[in-house]
């Protein structure tokens, strides 16, 4: 079958910045007692500290120990809330992408420890990796995937 291409017209603009509804500041979250055995020392990194709650509290906890807080959370959450929805299992059918930040392959991962598969910890501390490296923060991320419908 030969394509065609039908149309140059552009049917939404690209932001150029990324607004956080509200005009109070986040405050800075709480930290939390260690009360989980979810930990980032079991084969994902080197630390030893251990992070509890729900995945999106480990999340929460992860990416403010990186000073990502505030406004830089608030997309982090909706990032990954979009992506999916904080499930360590979460798998794309159409690409193949895996776990809470949508690697793809979700072996990738393995660079975080040898629990990709089920330890939130660990699939944070990669997405947070690759965030970092790739888009320098959250807000660039997920500027770029309201941009282009991925990151």
């Amino acid at each position: 079958m030969k394509k065609k291409k039908l149309s140059d017209k552009v049917t939404t603009k690209p932001l150029a910045e990324i607004l956080v509804e509200g005009t109070k500041e986040r405050p800075e979250p709480e930290p939390e007692p260690a009360t989980s055995s979810s930990s980032s020392s079991s084969g994902s990194s080197s630390s030893s500290t251990t992070y509890s709650g729900s995945t999106r509290d480990i999340g929460r906890q992860m990416a403010a120990a990186r000073g990502w807080t505030g406004s830089e959370w608030t997309c982090l959450e909706a990032l990954w809330t979009k992506e999916s929805g904080w499930s360590t299992t979460a798998q794309n059918p159409s690409s193949g992408a895996y776990g809470i930040p949508q690697a793809l392959p979700g072996s990738k991962m393995g660079t975080a420890g040898s629990d990709w598969q089920s330890n939130p910890a660990t699939q944070i501390e990669w997405g947070l990796d690759y965030i970092a490296g790739r888009y320098g923060s959250p807000c660039g991320a997920w500027g770029h995937s309201q941009s282009v419908g991925w990151y």
